[in-house]
């Protein structure tokens, strides 16, 4: 029996999973995140595609899903501090941020490690969030980071 690409290949009785669905599997979800982070993720993917495309209409759409969000207070200031840290982390990185489409449920590794900014930031752990930041950023761009991202989590 010849199994198929993403399928399962029967092992002595037990079936293993295709390594793009258990990498799949493995990466975080949306649905993991409180409903602020959830909003801020969209903002940085509306963000991330107004840099890659240079289209206007994304930075549309991020002021209107800030606008129409729940509980946000001051939309446009919440667009204004994740463009901020967004322009912070592309200058201080060798390489581009990845950001998924809006609409997706997946994170990448780069979102990911934004989510985690933003939950260690709002925990307000002194000294934890300076640490985690340095890794991600390059030098000379952590304390600009650091103080972007607790703004972010304060909004």
């Amino acid at each position: 029996m010849t199994p198929d690409i993403c399928g399962s290949v029967p092992d002595a009785g037990q079936s293993r999973l295709c390594p793009l669905q258990a990498a799949l599997g493995a990466r975080p979800c949306v649905d993991n995140y409180d409903d602020f982070c959830r909003v801020a993720l969209s903002l940085f993917r509306f963000i991330g595609a107004a840099y890659s495309t240079g289209a206007s209409d994304c930075w549309e759409a991020a002021y209107r899903f800030a606008d129409e969000a729940p509980d946000i207070a001051d939309s446009p200031l919440l667009v204004a501090r994740v463009a901020a840290l967004v322009r912070i982390l592309r200058s201080g990185r060798p390489c581009e941020l990845c950001f998924m489409p809006p609409s997706c449920r997946r994170l990448s590794k780069d979102e990911t490690e934004l989510m985690r900014f933003l939950a260690v930031a709002r925990r307000k752990q002194p000294g934890e969030l300076e640490s985690i930041v340095c890794a991600f950023v390059g030098s000379g761009q952590e304390d600009a980071a650091t103080r972007a991202v607790n703004a972010l989590a304060l909004c």
